[in-house]
């Protein structure tokens, strides 16, 4: 059985002697659980970016107008998106798929619900905050995207995180529109009850997100719990996983700050005679464009990762960031720039995530993907936390998101030069993590 493991990486290119009919049939299932994992993805972040759209009418309920309150709650939810990850990560290696994903979807649900109702500033902070942030943990890219990467042919891996992260970048575009519009008819609490009721979809996918590792390598869950600890401590010895970490942070900055706070940027600096309703309006339109753009920004940046070294690509996506931030804010902020930024920015938005995701498999294979992709993914939550905490503090102190922009300019730069130090290939062996 060992002399037949093949090698470590996505190089595995061997001939499949199987029948015609089993590898059709391992497509097909493969097939499954990509559109299943991308209407969970597409639930879960689209969810989530309703909360940009009422940070506004509920911190004017019931905090008095202060958005400081509001912001520090969704910095919670996505630090503990972040923290909660490897969490997740190890009950999915270790304990299954689904259970992983049932718990998180019961987690969202609680979450949304104590935000519905919820009226102090530890009630929004528990529901917006520690449940939702652990919804989304067990819902989203962690969990979803090891199963994609268990169950896809080691030749489509790429291909196939990449249609999942971009399909699941639809519920980006449908849901902000969506309370758009409700916002102006029902208040900011039956909003969000009839958002939730949009989670239900999820029950009716997570039976179908289950798969088995296809190179043949055991899942950590078949060998010594040990096994874990070594895993995680080999692989931040690896300077190549430790910068993928510290890179994924600004990309958590960049998109965490933007989703929460753009519908507020444009109601207060948009240059327009729109009402302040209708300016909140735009910049939830601005969201769900971005959230448009990146669905074929992903399937792009995904096309580029099999023609060029990945970490090539993610360096150009944050350089490029940082460029299109630094021409919008020294623009006049206008309905068409806004619309411009969003298009621009939609593009580059969760692109890196299957380049990212693709790397962890390169270094160390799918036994541990769901662990070691959450630990870098709570790099990324720690950006988020950062960046939506400190949007609204200083918006609070001084009036003026300027100085959080530059932070994000000077942030991107020093990502896309941490990536190019990035080597795209397998990590050394490390026993017990490959199953030796």
């Amino acid at each position: 059985m060992t002399a037949n493991r093949p090698t470590i990486g996505n190089d595995n290119r061997g001939t499949d002697n199987r029948p015609r009919e089993s590898r059709g049939s391992d497509d097909r299932g493969s097939l499954i659980i990509v559109l299943a994992g991308s209407v969970v993805l597409a639930l879960a972040f689209g969810v989530r970016s309703v909360f940009g759209g009422i940070i506004e009418p509920l911190s004017r309920d019931l905090f008095g107008g202060s958005i400081e309150v509001f912001s520090l709650s969704i910095a919670i939810q996505n630090l503990v998106w972040g923290l909660a990850q490897p969490g997740f990560g190890i009950i999915a290696d270790k304990f299954g798929d689904r259970r992983a994903l049932w718990l998180g979807f019961l987690c969202y649900v609680a979450g949304m619900l104590v935000t519905v109702v919820g009226t102090t500033p530890l009630a929004q902070h528990l529901g917006a905050g520690l449940l939702v942030g652990m919804g989304i943990s067990g819902t989203a890219f962690g969990v979803v995207l090891a199963v994609v990467g268990r169950a896809a042919p080691v030749e489509k891996r790429a291909r196939y995180l990449g249609i999942t992260s971009a399909m699941g970048s639809t519920g980006q575009v449908v849901l902000p529109l969506l309370v758009s519009w409700l916002i102006e008819w029902l208040d900011w609490r039956m909003t969000l009850v009839v958002v939730t009721f949009a989670l239900a979809p999820m029950a009716l996918c997570i039976p179908f997100l289950h798969a088995h590792v296809t190179d043949g390598s055991p899942r950590i869950g078949d060998a010594d719990s040990a096994s874990i600890a070594q895993t995680v401590r080999k692989a931040f010895g690896h300077s190549s996983y430790t910068l993928l970490s510290a890179g994924f942070f600004v990309c958590g900055f960049h998109l965490a700050f933007i989703t929460a706070h753009l519908p507020n940027y444009v109601q207060n600096f948009c240059v327009s005679t729109a009402s302040a309703a209708e300016l909140r309006a735009l910049g939830l339109q601005a969201l769900a464009l971005a959230g448009f753009a990146n669905i074929f920004g992903t399937l792009f940046a995904s096309h580029l990762g099999t023609r060029f070294p990945k970490p090539y690509v993610l360096a150009a996506i944050y350089a490029l960031r940082a460029l299109a931030i630094l021409v919008f804010i020294s623009l006049p902020v206008t309905p068409a720039s806004v619309m411009v930024f969003a298009l621009v920015m939609g593009g580059l938005w969760l692109s890196t995530v299957p380049l990212t995701s693709a790397l962890v498999l390169t270094m160390f294979g799918p036994r541990a993907m769901g662990t070691l992709f959450g630990f870098v993914f709570l790099s990324h939550q720690l950006g988020g936390f950062a960046g939506v905490w400190l949007g609204g503090v200083f918006f609070d102190r001084y009036g003026s998101y300027d100085q959080i922009w530059y932070l994000a300019i000077g942030l991107g730069v020093l990502s896309a030069i941490a990536h190019l130090l990035v080597q795209e290939r397998a990590a050394p062996r490390m026993g017990l993590a490959y199953g030796e």
